[in-house]
C-alpha cells in the first residue's frame, strides 16, 4: 500500500508538471522553432546571444570562454562550463554537460548539425544588415523562452529610445564610409553587411553607393579614402577586436593621404567597438555602438 501511494504521488507530480509546462515558438535563422519553456540547461556558442542573455539575467550553463576578447561577458562565461570555441565545439565537454538546448549563430552556425546530436539546437545568426531589428527580435525571443518578458520589454524600450536619440543626432550632418582595418589592409562596406544599419537604419548617407556587398568588404586604398573624402569615417579595427598583434587602426590611418581628408581634419573618425564584430546584435553591443556614434555626432 505504501509503495502504491508513493507511485500514485509520483505520477501526480509528473502529470501536474506536464500540465503546467508550456511551449513557445520563436523565429530563427532557419525558420520558426517550437521549444519547451524554459529550458533547464543551455549551452551557447554565439557571442551576440550570450550578450543578450546576460542583459536579461539568464543563467548560461555552457559556453566558450570569450572573456579575453569580450571582457564585459566575463560575468556570464566564468560561471559556465567551457564547451569549446565559437568555431569548434568540444563535443566531449558538451556531452558531459547534457544541455536541453544549444544555441549557435554566426561563426558557430556551421556546427548546428554536429551539436544537434546532443540536444535540440537553434541557429540565431543575425539577419545581415538588419542588425537592430535582429537584436530586438532576439530580446523578444529570449524574453518568451526564459520567462523574462518584463525584463525584455524594459531592455527593448531602452535600446529603442537610444536608437531614436542617435538617429536624431546624425540627421543632416553628412555622409559616411564604413571600413574594416585589418593590419595594413583596408576594406569598405556598403549595403548587405551587419554594419549597414548605420546607413539603412540610422540614416547616415553612403559616401559611395557603388561599394559592393562582400563578406569582408571591398578592398580599398588610402588613395580611395583621400579622393572620396567622406564626411565621417566609421572604423572597425579587426586586429584589436580579435586580440592579435599588429598595427592598430589608428596607427594605420595616421598617414599622409588620410591626414588630407575632412574626417581627419575635423576629428570625425569613429572607432566602433570590438563587440560590433564579435557579438553582433547583442543587446549590450547595440547600446555600446549607439552611444559611441551618438556622442561623436552630438559634438558637431
Amino acid at each position: 500500500m505504501f509503495k502504491k501511494t508513493i507511485f500514485t504521488v509520483a505520477c501526480l507530480v509528473v502529470t501536474t508538471a506536464a500540465a503546467f509546462a508550456k511551449e513557445v515558438t520563436i523565429p530563427t535563422a532557419r525558420g520558426e522553432v517550437t521549444l519547451p519553456s524554459p529550458p533547464a540547461k543551455i549551452a551557447v556558442f554565439d557571442s551576440g546571444s550570450l550578450d543578450t542573455l546576460q542583459a536579461l539575467g539568464v543563467k548560461v550553463d555552457g559556453a566558450p570562454d570569450v572573456s579575453k576578447i569580450l571582457p564585459y561577458l566575463k560575468q556570464t562565461v566564468e560561471n559556465a562550463k567551457n564547451v569549446g570555441t565559437m568555431f569548434e565545439p568540444n563535443m566531449e565537454a558538451l556531452n558531459e554537460l547534457r544541455p536541453d538546448l544549444i544555441i549557435v549563430g554566426t561563426r558557430s552556425a556551421k556546427k548546428l548539425d554536429e551539436v544537434s546530436v546532443i540536444a535540440k539546437t537553434i541557429d540565431l545568426t543575425d539577419n545581415g544588415d538588419k542588425l537592430i531589428e535582429s537584436g530586438l527580435q532576439r530580446i523578444d525571443s529570449f524574453g518568451k523562452l526564459f520567462n523574462k518578458e518584463a525584463e525584455a520589454a524594459t531592455l527593448k524600450n531602452e535600446i529603442t529610445t537610444l536608437f531614436n536619440q542617435t538617429k536624431e543626432a546624425v540627421k543632416g550632418k553628412g555622409n559616411g564610409l564604413i571600413i574594416l582595418v585589418n593590419g595594413g589592409k583596408i576594406s569598405a562596406f556598403g549595403s548587405g553587411y551587419r554594419l549597414s544599419w548605420i546607413h539603412n537604419d540610422l540614416g547616415v548617407p553612403m559616401a559611395d553607393e557603388s561599394i559592393k556587398a562582400a563578406g569582408h568588404g571591398q578592398p580599398i586604398s588610402f588613395e580611395f579614402i583621400q579622393k572620396l573624402n567622406p564626411d565621417w569615417l566609421f572604423v572597425l579595427d579587426r586586429i584589436a577586436a580579435i586580440g592579435q598583434e599588429g598595427k592598430s587602426a589608428k596607427d594605420v590611418l595616421d598617414n599622409e593621404l588620410v591626414r588630407q581628408t575632412k574626417v581627419w581634419k575635423n576629428n570625425q573618425i569613429i572607432y566602433l567597438s570590438a563587440a560590433s564584430y564579435l557579438a553582433p546584435a547583442g543587446a549590450e553591443q547595440i547600446k555600446i555602438d549607439l552611444n559611441i556614434i551618438k556622442a561623436a555626432f552630438e559634438k558637431k
